[in-house]
């Protein structure tokens, strides 16, 4: 007779366990699929002032992702922040998934249309195969694609320079950060300029020390899973406790800003880590 509610408390138990996990992969499939806006302010004595107040909108790590239909749903994200410039800083594509077909030129004529777009390669890019095709097809759709070069932007009478490099899995002879930099200052003088380059684990050892005023980085994809007190878990490399993979580092009097980025590679997910889309706002700082 004890058998009876013995046998009740494991359908019980199981019927909580099911509950549980189907929460769980519920919550997991929500994290991974929407979109996070995340707002940042940074000051600089430097800015000259006609950027004051400036908004990028700062993207990367798609990965082949789609958020809507042909990502309609992040186009949507992006335009309402209003931004005055779109960065996209690397991984359009994923080595594991390959490349599909009008996927570049899709993602860049959607975001050139909300604002002018800067975008550089990443690792994934590389390894997938046909990049010259993908550049071909961001430019095709008025995307701007800095490869080891730099445009002046302007706005309200002053000027920026903005420079952007390819991912170091690029061609073995490419320009180096440090040939670009060079170039810069030789041409340039001393301007106030921005780095897009992918890779913002080499920030505090290489980046940093090119002069640059802001570096702005993914590759990170922020820890992929993110925990409290830590800078995220796992690193590119599988590394425990990873750094420069979100937000704002400081090193060599350069300030490099990292975004969680968009996407995940292969089977991987996101834990405590939304997809974001960045918006920094660029501020002159008195003194």
């Amino acid at each position: 007779m004890a058998a009876k509610p013995q046998k009740h408390r494991w359908k019980r138990r199981l019927s909580a366990l099911f509950l549980l996990v189907l929460a769980m992969v519920l919550y997991l499939r929500w994290e991974n699929t929407t979109l996070q806006v995340t707002e940042f302010d940074v000051s600089f004595s430097q800015l000259p002032h006609g950027f004051d107040g400036c908004r990028i909108a700062v993207l990367s790590d798609l990965h082949g992702a789609e958020f809507g239909k042909e990502n309609e749903q992040l186009f949507a994200a992006v335009a309402a922040q209003a931004p005055e410039y779109i960065f996209y800083l690397g991984d359009l594509e994923d080595r594991f998934r390959g490349h599909k077909e009008g996927y570049a030129k899709t993602v860049g004529a959607g975001l050139a249309a909300i604002a002018p777009t800067y975008y550089v390669t990443g690792n994934h890019e590389w390894a997938v195969g046909g990049v010259p095709e993908v550049k071909k097809d961001l430019e095709g759709a008025g995307v701007t694609v800095l490869s080891n070069r730099y445009v002046t932007l302007t706005r309200n009478g002053d000027s920026i320079i903005l420079a952007g490099i390819d991912d170091p899995n690029g061609y073995a002879d490419q320009k180096t950060p440090q040939q670009l930099s060079a170039e810069l200052y030789a041409a340039e003088g001393d301007p106030f300029w921005l780095l897009l380059a992918h890779r913002g684990n080499r920030f505090p050892t290489q980046y940093s020390l090119l002069g640059a005023d802001l570096v702005l980085s993914g590759h990170g994809h922020g820890g992929i899973w993110r925990l409290p007190f830590t800078d995220g878990l796992i690193g590119n490399d599988f590394e425990l406790f990873p750094t420069y993979m979100a937000g704002f580092y400081e090193e060599n009097g350069s300030v490099l800003f990292a975004t969680r980025g968009l996407g995940n590679s292969g089977r991987s997910f996101r834990f405590l880590n939304r997809p974001e889309v960045a918006v920094l706002t660029l501020h002159a700082k008195a003194g």
